[in-house]
This record gives structure tokens, sequence and C-alpha cells, in this order.
């Protein structure tokens, strides 16, 4: 027998979830939604993969926009997408939710003729079953005779080749037809129909999962204790009993007199904020516990803490816990019932899972270096146009010419990961630019602060995140801040609570977010200076993705200014250095004495590259395919020497 090189594939609903946004209001009254990749298979597929085992998924999904984010989505997670067919005939189903307190959840399914409906036994693949170690089925896949059929042919190839079948009994009255489109968080109705056909299932699953009321639809009597008792008749396979807040209780044997006296795991109160996608937490830490032969007490506790993570939080999939926030949240616990406002937490939560946010950032993660053309420049830009005398409208159609410039760059070494060249771009000239740069595997950066300013404040005024609201999730958000430790009291206290702003709105927002510091325009630096000022923003909490730094003179700054941030955010991606207009020889000089720290990426730099041919072309002296080589040829001559320096290319 071929060893398995899955831990499991799960097979049936895959839906895109749009959460009301608003808290504590009808869902009549939702202003704006938040979209997750939802269903219970497929939440399970994440939930499993993002606690280390290796998941795949078999499903259906439309040929449009919202199947091809699933597939995106569930790839960028690390599910085995092999298994997820492209249907061209139907739409990919969608749940609208909504919170309206912590006892009402309403949600609707439209799921009419929907592409997971269509499964059928075509889409089953015999080679594929036997590539895991498990299946998962899950009931609501059982309502339609062809996706019955599929689940049931799953389990023949699963039992052939002595491979583990998992079932989540996924109980959905309404999706049994047994319920209205008004009653989607209808969770039991008694139906005999149902009952009958889940428990020609039972007889071939090694590991059986329900909630009280799901326990009593397959054992077809009302009462929790003696439908468990039903099931065991019906099968020798693990039976776990879901309690909500209670946590659960494990059968693996003979039934005892009291469903207390089963196996029990410990369990974590916390306070609930939606209830939706819990039982696909729990079932994704049960499983990695289950698959990797741990103890049944420890696949309680695995088990418990995914549901208490992911009803504390809003969304399903994609706010379920990492394996490294279990095993932190197990040794350190919370001092929060409400986890979802645990900082700590939450940074872990928000460093382990931004790889997945877009395939751009997982490539960034993977590049050990980022060396970024910057043209994020507005004031520098419009003294050149205000002095030839051009119009400032001329700045955006140069920008557009810095693309070309990275972009050609960037061709000339395919050897390298995407995401290891990238840019800065404005929204205020830089548009296009941004739209043109979307086109390419670049890292993008864009600035948030009202240029020059000091203390801080932010372009354009009003709502931070309301304007961040607007920016796509590949673009990192980029903070100018000219700050030095030794600034009077005031102004430092204004500048740290504009940064605190910034890192809050990034954060909710769920955005990457660079803080660069320029500290020697404002008073004398030394090997500490940096430092100091990246010690005192850490201790205020904020955390940046990276860091944008000037050029240090010594090799002893850089390691001061690297030690901070080991001591402080592990997680943190890494630091790029600004040129700040100085020669490219002194630049070149700066990429020696910073390359022997392990924590600077790379470089930043703009005017060094595009100042002289900005000039020349604003003045109407250069063509746009001369500002463009140009502008090549000085970046491609930085990108060899930072190549150089990390000993990458010589």
């Amino acid at each position: 027998m071929t060893a398995p090189i899955l831990d499991v594939i799960t097979i049936g609903r895959s839906s895109v979830d749009l959460y009301g946004a608003q808290v504590g209001g009808q869902l009549e009254d939702m202003a704006s939604f938040s979209k997750a990749v939802g269903g219970c298979p497929t939440n399970i597929a994440i939930g499993t993969a993002r606690l280390g085992l290796k998941s795949g998924l078999i499903t259906r999904v439309g040929d449009e926009h919202m199947g091809r984010f699933i597939k995106e989505q569930c790839a960028r997670e690390g599910v085995d997408v092999t298994g997820i067919k492209t249907d061209k005939e139907r739409l990919t189903a969608l749940v609208v939710l909504g919170i309206r307190d912590q006892h009402t959840f309403p949600l609707i399914f439209y799921r009419d003729n929907c592409a997971d409906l269509a499964l059928s036994v075509d889409d089953i693949d015999e080679a594929y079953i036997a590539s895991s170690k498990s299946i998962l089925v899950s009931g609501t896949h059982f309502a339609k005779a062809n996706t019955a059929e599929a689940q049931r042919l799953a389990i023949a190839y699963a039992k052939k080749h002595g491979r583990k079948v998992l079932f989540d009994i996924d109980y959905r009255p309404n999706l049994w037809g047994l319920a209205g489109h008004g009653a989607g968080e209808e969770r039991y109705v008694k139906s005999g129909d149902v009952t009958a056909l889940l428990q020609t299932i039972l007889k071939d699953c090694d590991l059986i999962v329900g909630t009280e009321e799901e326990l009593m639809i397959a054992g077809g009597v009302e009462d929790p204790l003696k439908a468990i008792r039903i099931v065991r008749q019906n099968s020798t396979g693990i039976i776990v009993c879901k309690r909500g807040p209670m946590g659960c209780v494990v059968f693996p044997g003979a039934i005892p007199d009291s469903i207390e006296d089963g196996i029990k795991g410990p369990g974590f109160p916390v306070e609930v904020y939606n209830v939706l996608g819990a039982g696909d937490a729990f079932m994704s830490g049960f499983i990695r516990g289950f698959l990797r032969d741990e103890t049944m007490e420890t696949c309680c506790a695995y088990a418990n803490a995914g549901g208490a993570f992911a009803v504390s939080r809003l969304l399903c999939s994609v706010e379920y816990l990492t394996e490294t926030e279990l095993f932190y949240f197990l040794k350190n616990g919370s001092p929060l019932r409400a986890l979802r406002n645990d900082a700590a937490l939450n940074h872990i939560h928000w460093a382990t899972t931004r790889n997945d946010k877009t395939a751009l950032a997982q490539a960034v993660t993977r590049a050990p270096i980022l060396m970024a053309l910057a043209c994020d420049h507005r004031m520098q830009l419009e003294k050149i146009a205000d002095d030839l005398g051009v119009p400032r409208s001329r700045i955006s159609a140069f920008k557009l010419l810095t693309v070309e410039a990275a972009a050609t760059v960037m061709r000339r070494y395919p050897e390298l990961p995407k995401g290891t060249f990238g840019m800065l771009l404005d929204g205020t000239y830089g548009r296009e630019a941004l739209f043109r740069a979307a086109d390419h595997d670049f890292w993008v950066g864009r600035p948030v602060e009202d240029p020059g300013s000091r203390p801080l404040d932010f372009e354009g005024g009003g709502s931070l995140a309301a304007k961040l609201n607007e920016w796509p999730l590949i673009q990192t958000i980029k903070c100018l801040c000219f700050y030095h430790p030794d600034d009077p009291a005031d102004l430092r206290a204004r500048q740290d609570r504009e940064l605190l702003r910034l890192s809050d709105a990034a954060r909710s927002g769920g955005r990457e977010f660079l803080v660069e510091i320029i500290a020697a325009k404002h008073g004398p630096v030394d090997d500490s200076t940096i430092a100091r000022v990246m010690t005192h923003l850490y201790g205020l909490g904020i955390k940046p993705d990276w860091w944008k730094l000037e050029t240090q003179a010594t090799a002893q700054a850089w390691l001061n200014i690297a030690n901070v941030i080991a001591s402080h955010d592990s997680y943190c991606r890494g630091i790029v250095m600004l040129g700040l207009e100085a020669p490219e020889h002194e630049l070149i000089e700066a990429f020696n004495t910073a390359a022997s720290c392990p924590t600077v990426k790379g470089f930043a730099v703009g005017r060094t590259i595009f100042a002289e041919p900005a000039d020349r072309w604003l003045g109407g002296k250069i063509s746009d395919s001369e500002a463009v080589s140009l502008m090549a040829q000085s970046f491609d001559q930085l990108v060899k020497a930072w190549l150089n320096a990390k000993h990458i290319r010589s």
C-alpha cells in the first residue's frame, strides 16, 4: 500500500461568507460586509492546515470571481486544491451572516443549484482518496442524491485503502428542506428520514462528531445520552459530543451511565462574540490531535481551544487559530475572556496568518531580500515641476515610467523569488502607477503621511481607517515620521498618538504597515539613536511589519537595531534602508556595512535613481524610453550592489 502524503481530505460544501460588519443590529440593516471562505468542509480544510496538517479539499466552485477566490485562498492557506473542480454551469454558493446578540446569529444560504451541490461521483478520484490518511464527510452533503453518492464512493475508496473516515454530522435543517430560507440558524428539526439516512453512514466511520442536537438527529431520539447509545449501536467509531461552552465529551468505547463520565479535556470559558463556524474550528483541533495519535484529553484540549478562539472572533476560517497560537495559548492562557482583545494573541495571529492574505505577501515572506524603487515623493517632484514651470499633472505620467523602469530591472533577474522587487508609490500623483504596479509581482508600499509633516499628520485629514478601506490589501501602508529620541516631550507624545492610530487602523483593517524613521535631520545620531526610538515605539505596542531606516554609520548601530527587533517582535519582516538622495557610491558603501545584519533585507531608494531623469524628462530634454533606461540603469546598479553585499550574486 502506498504511503499517504496528505493527512485529511475534506469533502462537501464551499461558499463565500459575507459577514455583516455592524454588530448588534438586524441583518436587514447591515451596511457593509466582510468576505471570507466558508462551508463546513472548506473551513475544516483550512483549519487543519493552519494547525500543521496536510489537508486537501474535494468540492466544486463556480467559474467566476467568488469561485476563484475560494480556490486561491485555499492554496494560500496550504490546502491541496487538486480536488477543487470548477463548474462552468453553476455559481459559487454564498452565505450572508450577522450578529444580532450573543444568542442570535441570523444567516441566509444562497445555494439554489450552486456549484458544490453538483458534486458527483465523477469528482471522486480513487488515487486521490488513497493519497490521504483520512477523509472527512459532512452530513449536509448527504441531503442530495448526487452528493450523497459522491461521498459514499469516497468512503468506499477510503475503506478499500485502509484510510480513516471522519464524519461531521453538520446538521442544517433548512439545507435538508426542513426549514425556510429565513431559518438558516435553526439547528434542530426532528426528521425520521434524515435519521434513517445518517444511520447508514455511521457503520463506516472511525470518528463521529456532533453537538447534542446533531447526535439526536443521528440517533433518532430527543435525549442526548440515549441518542449517543444508538449511535454506538451503529458504529464502533469514536463519538465526540460538542457541548458549547462546556467543551466536549468523548466516548471511545462503551457508553457510560452519564454523559459526564466520558473523556474530557480542559475547557476555556470565553466571551461569546460569534458562534458561527465554531464547530468547524473545534473539528479542526480535534482532527489535529486525532491524526497525530495524541491522547483523547489532548484532542479535546486542541478542539476546545479552537472553538474558544472561533467564538471570540467575527469571521470563520480567516480567523481560526494557527499552530503557533494554539501552543502559545495552551501554555500561557489569556488574562481576558474576550480573546479578540488580547494584544499578544492578536499579534501572533496576525504574524502567523499575514502570509496568506495575498499570494504576493506570501512571496515576500519567501524572498530573503526586498529591493524597491521608491517614487512616493510628492513635494520633491512638485518642486522640480514648479522650478521648470511645467504643470504638476505631468508628475503622474513620470511615475508611470518609474514602474516601467522597475519592471525592466525585475525581468533581468528571473531566478529571484517573486516579491523580491518592490515599489513605493503614492495615491496623489501615482494613482495610475499603482494600477500598473499591480500588473507585476511587486511588493507595493503606499504612504499615508502628510509630506514633511512634523509632528506627524496624515494626508487629507479625516478618518484614516476610512481611507485605508479603499486600498487593495496587497498595498503595504508606509508612514514616514521624523522622530528623534531627544525631541521635546510634547512633540513625541503627538507623534506617538498618530503612530498608535496608524497601528490600530492597520491591524483592524488586516493590513501590513511599514514605519519609516528619520532622525538625522533633527538632532545628532550615534549607534544607539534609532535603537532608542524603536525601543520606545515597541513599548507603546507598535509593531510594524517592516521598518524603513536611514543608513547607519557602523555595523554596531545595525546590531543594536537588530537586537531591539529580536527582543520585541520576532515576527517582524525586517528592515529596508532609505537613500535620502545619497550618491550611488555612498549607498553602496552603506550596503556593505548593513549586509552583515540579517535583519536588513534590502533597500527602498528613490531620488538617487529618479531625481536627474525626472528633471530632464519634465524639462523635455529626454524621451520616455531614455528616462526609463536611465532609471533602470541606476536601479540595476543598486540591485547588483545589494546582491553582491549579501553574497547572493556577484
